[in-house]
């Protein structure tokens, strides 16, 4: 099934469908590993992401099932992160390599790729238990989607645009909050957080794209252009943490220097590049996009209803005419 909600069902079966759906490629993705192990949990845990930027929708109404639910699918995810993690930081050096302004750079970030490909290797040696965290993900998967019959929501077109208008203005003020704690002191943290607010929004636009197919598209490649930027710039700080914790690991103090030099350069235009993207993408205020995806909902959600209605008014209004004629011809 496709990652979105369609406003002519049942909003509690269209869930538990888009949520199943996800943890049920993300069981195949870990059993069958289609593209290697590595790769298995990198894309299991874009799926994880997914199922949880889908329970966001329901918290006011289901605050308990989504505050336990969410804690399974986020510490599973926890669990198989390690490899993942010191690969990214691999895949770091290499795109600043292609940012490089010199040769002398350009020799620091291929010594610093060697480096952390061979941690990556090590790290990846020793995590001998892999393969169980993997079936042990897989199993919790499971227990994910028969936890779904625990869902009770009310399905009515009103309600429902009420609660997805909660959860959409809930999210928005968040990653306003995110974009000013960017502007006034911005550390690591903050732009994290506006990341994590910027792929929420940008699933949240998919899940919702049936309302305003146009719209919502043309939002969603925003978004995933700005989380691309903060993705980098997210990336390029753990690499400082990896620097500043082990030095050693980057050769002498020279080819030390060049490296952080890229990254600072780097991270600096990145930065505002996303603020600029983000102003962009958060434009409208939380109020004016929580109020519309009320409306859009309502209408999208309740117009198959309203023209089944009329269709049998039609029937209804055609009986007695025909009625008439047959008499009419007898």
């Amino acid at each position: 099934m496709a990652y979105r909600l369609r406003p002519a069902k049942p909003f509690t079966d269209e869930f538990r469908s888009v949520a199943e759906s996800q943890l049920s490629k993300a069981i195949h993705l870990l059993e069958e590993q289609p593209d290697g192990p590595h790769e298995a949990v990198h894309d299991a845990r874009k799926r994880f992401k997914r199922v949880r930027a889908l329970y966001r929708l329901v918290q006011q109404d289901a605050k308990e099932f989504r505050a336990r639910e969410n804690s399974r699918i986020r510490d599973m995810a926890q669990t198989l992160s390690a490899v993942r993690d010191a690969t990214a930081l691999v895949e770091t050096v290499d795109y600043l390599a292609t940012q490089a302004t010199s040769a002398e750079e350009m020799a620091a970030l291929a010594f610093a790729s060697t480096a952390l490909t061979e941690r990556r290797d090590r790290i990846a040696s020793e995590e001998h238990d892999l393969p169980a965290k993997m079936a042990a993900a897989a199993d919790t998967c499971r227990a994910a989607i028969a936890a779904l019959d625990d869902l009770d929501l009310d399905d009515d077109p009103h309600k429902t645009a009420k609660r997805l208008a909660r959860a959409w203005k809930k999210q928005r003020e968040k990653a306003l909050g995110a974009l000013a704690g960017c502007e006034e002191h911005g550390d690591a943290e903050v732009y994290h957080e506006l990341r994590k607010c910027g792929q929420t929004y940008w699933m949240h636009l998919s899940l919702l794209s049936e309302i305003w197919p146009s719209a919502m598209l043309a939002k969603q490649k925003q978004a995933k252009a700005l989380v691309d930027l903060l993705g980098h710039e997210h990336d390029l700080s753990v690499l400082t943490g990896l620097v500043n914790e082990n030095p050693e690991l980057f050769g002498d103090s020279d080819t030390l220097a060049l490296v952080l030099g890229s990254i600072i350069t780097r991270q600096q235009a990145l930065r505002y590049e996303a603020l600029e993207a983000a102003h962009e993408v958060f434009a409208d205020s939380a109020e004016t996009e929580s109020g519309l995806i009320t409306l859009l909902w309502e209408k999208a959600a309740t117009a198959p209803r309203r023209e089944r209605r009329a269709a049998k008014l039609h029937r209804a209004h055609e009986a007695p005419a025909k009625e008439t004629a047959l008499r009419g011809v007898s």
